[in-house]
Order: structure tokens, then C-alpha cells, then sequence
């Protein structure tokens, strides 16, 4: 048995485009310059409030980070909503879900730090829900790229570490499967570069979903 355990934005989803949208009018609304995407895509994968006070160059999280957090939750759905945001799925990973859950020796979870709403959304959205048995949010964990979110997972399926396989596009989510001392795989269509993922602990790099199918066989 083994157990993958995927990362959402970036790695199932291409979700940058939104999530700077929202970023960027958060930072507006409180008196701050529009960030770049490249700003949005570097903290993606961080839980929300942590990111934005890096996104401001704060070593900890204050009452303006946590203030800002509120309001980009409180716009994200509508911001959503809007006609021309969508959150569509890389190319290729419809495809690996479906194969992987026909598998009876392979288990599937997701490590996000979206939001248990975000997250639910999102599985919902591309009919995901009943192949993913497991998952652990913002809500749930310490921010990546503490190992809590893989531990217990890992805990609740009664799978070890060792037997599991964390996918992700962020060096956090490698540093978090190797601190928890899961199997860690860097995706090259994400928002980090493959040289970063490498230098985080990545095990390999999957430069097509398909890539990952040859670690379940």
C-alpha cells in the first residue's frame, strides 16, 4: 500500500491567476502597493496569513497580516465568481486521479494550505471529492513546511512514512515531506523552478503527471 498525498494549488490546480487577484486587491484595500505575480506565486503554498506578512518582508505575523488574511478571505468568493476567473486543472492530472484511484493498493490525500472550504471547493468543483479518503488544511495544521499536515494523514489511513508520496510544486511542500519522512516529488508545471525543488529535498521531478503513475506501479 501506498499513500499519495498532493498538494493543491500549483500542483493539481492552477490557481495563481485568482489568488493574485485577490492578493493584489487585499494589499490595495490597505493602503499597499499591487504586488507582482511572481511576488503571489513565491508564498503559494504557505498558510494564508504567513504569506502575507513574507509577501511585506515581516519576520512574524501581525495584527495588519492577520486583519489583511480576514478581508482576502472575506472577497475570495466573489473575486471568484467574477466571469474569467477560473481554477482549471493542469493538463494531464484528471487523467492520473482517475488512474490512481482505481488502484486498490494506493491511497489519495491532499496537504494544502488552502482553506477546508478552498480545498472542498476545489474537489467538488472537478469531481474529485470520493477519491480523495483524507486531507489536511490551513484549518487543521501548522503551516507548511511543518511536517503535521503528512504525519497525520499518515496517522488517520494507518499508513507510515515511509510508504507515502507527497506531490507538490513548492519547496515547502518538499521540506515538509522530508521533515515528516515521506517521499518527496517536485512538479515542474508549478509556480517553483526545478533547480528550488531540488534544493528543498525533492526525491525526482515529474515534468508530466503521467510521470507519477511509474511510483504507484
Amino acid at each position: 500500500m501506498k499513500l499519495a498525498l498532493f498538494d493543491c494549488d500549483g500542483t493539481l490546480v492552477d490557481s495563481a491567476a485568482l489568488i493574485h487577484e485577490v492578493m493584489a486587491r487585499t494589499f490595495v484595500h490597505f493602503g499597499h502597493d499591487r504586488p507582482e505575480l511572481s511576488q503571489t506565486k513565491a508564498i503559494i503554498g504557505l498558510t494564508l496569513d504567513i504569506a502575507i506578512a513574507r509577501m511585506q518582508g515581516k519576520p512574524h505575523v501581525d495584527d495588519e497580516a492577520v486583519a489583511m488574511t480576514a478581508h482576502y478571505k472575506a472577497i475570495y468568493a466573489g473575486v471568484r465568481a467574477e466571469a474569467g476567473v477560473d481554477v482549471p486543472l493542469f493538463d494531464g492530472i484528471s487523467e492520473l486521479i482517475r488512474t490512481l484511484a482505481e488502484k486498490d493498493e494506493v491511497l489519495i490525500g491532499a496537504v494544502t494550505g488552502k482553506s477546508r472550504r478552498g480545498l472542498v471547493h476545489i474537489l467538488e468543483t472537478h469531481g474529485f471529492s470520493r477519491d480523495f479518503i483524507v486531507s489536511r488544511t490551513a484549518d487543521d495544521c501548522p503551516s507548511k513546511p511543518h511536517p503535521a499536515m503528512v504525519t497525520e494523514c499518515c496517522s488517520e489511513t494507518g499508513m507510515n512514512p515511509a510508504d507515502t508520496i507527497v506531490i507538490g510544486d513548492a519547496i515547502y511542500d518538499m521540506q515538509m515531506a522530508k521533515a515528516a519522512g515521506a517521499t518527496a516529488i517536485g512538479v515542474s508545471w508549478g509556480y517553483a523552478s526545478v533547480d528550488d525543488l531540488i534544493a528543498a529535498g525533492a526525491d525526482t521531478i515529474a515534468y508530466h503527471p503521467a510521470d507519477i503513475l511509474k511510483h504507484f506501479s
